[in-house]
């Protein structure tokens, strides 16, 4: 099993507020992992230190065998490889869906602008949106955005997909779109990893769901362990809400 993500006794402080209590985490090559887990218990903040846009209070994190947590580290080098979606969908307003999608691979110098426009074009149709490629953002609808917003964190072909609650942000109808083309990611065999409201999306694609509350995992298992038969009592409580 070659192991794309390495998560050691990853502490993050907030000040004096204690967010993480020492996290351990491994994700290996082609895994689905869902992260789930009551509001403030840490999920999104742990997901945001995988490609540093926290900075961990100590702890290590290990991306494709490099330690991310360590002073030198290209850290834009290694974010080339991991891509990542957010609850908002931080389009730029200005650009077109393709450019959106244009816009890193031709800036970081890893595309011609005709190589980013063919890609942009694989992963609009890849999304179901081809005809939108000229379209801005003010002209899609929420599930659009995001799917342009996946497409664009597709755009470097990164090894690794890290998804913040991407289904949050969206009316009800549109979720299914959304969960849909990462159904499809899955399938195609990417590593991903998964914070999510979305326990039937967790239940159905996660090879492995974690449960986060206040700062720790306190349990991970397969989605029928998890679900079915949870062991924690803080697990069994938070189901019991929730499904």
């Amino acid at each position: 099993m070659n192991t794309k993500i390495e998560v050691k006794i990853l502490h993050k402080n907030f000040k004096k507020l204690e967010v993480l209590k020492g996290i351990n985490l491994s994700i290996n090559e082609g895994e689905v992992v869902c992260v789930i887990g009551p509001s403030g218990s840490g999920k999104s903040t742990m997901l945001r230190c995988l490609n540093r846009l926290e900075e961990p209070t100590s702890g290590e994190i290990i991306v494709d065998g490099v330690d991310i947590t360590k002073k030198k580290t290209n850290l834009n080098k290694v974010r080339e490889n991991v891509g990542m979606v957010f609850q908002s969908f931080n389009l730029f307003s200005h650009l077109t869906a393709e450019k959106n999608i244009m816009l890193a691979p031709v800036e970081l110098k890893k595309m011609s602008k005709a190589e980013a426009k063919e890609r942009a074009a694989e992963l609009l149709k890849m999304v179901g949106l081809e005809e939108k490629a000229n379209s801005f953002p003010s002209q899609l609808s929420g599930g659009q955005q995001q799917r342009v917003a996946i497409a664009r964190a597709l755009a470097m072909k990164p090894d690794i997909m890290l998804f913040d609650e991407p289904t949050s942000a969206l009316d009800p109808e549109m979720v299914g779109e959304v969960l849909a083309v990462m159904k499809q990611l899955a399938k195609d065999g990417m590593t991903m990893v998964v914070v999510t409201h979305e326990m039937g999306f967790a239940r159905e694609v996660a090879d492995r769901v974690v449960f986060m509350d206040e700062g720790v995992v306190l349990e991970e298992g397969t989605p029928d362990e998890i679900f079915s038969n949870p062991k924690h009592p803080r697990t069994i409580d938070f189901l019991n809400k929730v499904l």
